[in-house]
């Protein structure tokens, strides 16, 4: 791993990294880091920048061997930048400030590292609890740390976890044929099998009956741990409980792309249109705001 050139630049400047790398990183959360207060969305930017950092030294690695000698490093250093020993490294350096300020616990982003090793171990589930577990450390996670940065009552973790599993599984249901170009399978062996849907058909891209019903099962888990994390949206602070929940429904949105596009997923990438976003977001905002209204009717008709 070649490291960040050390720069001398105040955090001020590295969150503006933060928030730039986002934007380039991912339209969907950058999207809904825009309805964070200005403190809350720099810390998000910088969590981003941790994960998506993380994430292409596998992706970019031009070797397994390389690939996990750069995590064994990017590990050392983010222990080292988390213990309060200092790093050089402009993204640890902004993370680690964004860990301390919100009690962030260190256990998540050394999962992370862990769900991108197993990446490089050669992708290839049995079955959805080993798939399970992938989504766990590297997306829940996400949410996980999230969770701290955005500030919560009670115990909202476990709906933290579906909510990332959930958008984890979107992802990859997304991305399949890009995927596949990585040499990486993601859908459960035991329940292609279970469709009659062999790996040599994915691998020639085959769009029949039995993976029309084997991506449709995919879609409606997905949906069932996008509402079994909904509970948990009410018990994070009011500051960033609306962007989780733009960025959930945007999310959540691509399921719909996926399907309108009869499941074409191995030459095109399933998005949701920036005009979409908005009609989401006015959807999300107008609930609540028709919720008051009615009581307040109701409190003047009593």
């Amino acid at each position: 791993m070649q490291p960040h050139p050390a720069k001398a630049e105040s955090l001020t400047d590295l969150y503006r990294d933060a928030a730039a790398a986002t934007a380039r990183g991912s339209k969907s959360f950058y999207f809904a880091t825009r309805f964070f207060p200005p403190d809350l969305a720099r810390s998000a930017h910088a969590v981003y920048w941790f994960c998506r950092t993380t994430d292409d030294m596998v992706d970019e690695a031009p070797s397994v061997d390389q690939g996990r000698s750069d995590l064994d490093q990017w590990e050392s250093e983010l222990r080292r930048a988390l213990s309060g020993r200092g790093t050089n490294d402009p993204v640890l350096r902004v993370f680690a400030a964004a860990v301390e300020r919100h009690a962030i616990p260190h256990e998540y982003p050394l999962e992370l590292i862990e769900g991108m090793r197993m990446d490089l171990n050669g992708v290839r589930y049995d079955n959805f609890e080993q798939l399970r577990v992938f989504c766990y450390r590297v997306a829940s996670v996400v949410g996980l740390m999230m969770m701290h940065v955005i500030g919560f009552e009670g115990d909202p973790t476990a709906y933290a976890t579906d909510l990332g599993i959930a958008m984890q599984l979107t992802n990859i249901l997304r991305d399949v044929g890009e995927d596949l170009r990585l040499g990486r399978v993601y859908l459960p062996a035991e329940e292609m099998r279970r469709f009659g849907y062999s790996e040599v058909a994915l691998r020639a891209g085959i769009r029949n009956a039995q993976f029309r019903e084997l991506m449709a099962f995919q879609v409606s888990r997905a949906r069932a741990f996008y509402r079994s994390a909904t509970p948990g949206i009410p018990m994070l602070d009011p500051r960033g409980r609306f962007a989780v929940e733009v960025a959930a429904r945007v999310y959540a949105g691509i399921l719909s792309q996926i399907e309108r596009a009869d499941y074409e997923v191995f030459e095109r990438r399933a998005v949701v249109p920036a005009v979409e976003k908005y009609w989401i977001t006015a959807r999300t905002m107008a609930v609540p705001m028709l919720r008051s209204s009615v009581s307040r009717m109701a409190f003047w008709r009593s």
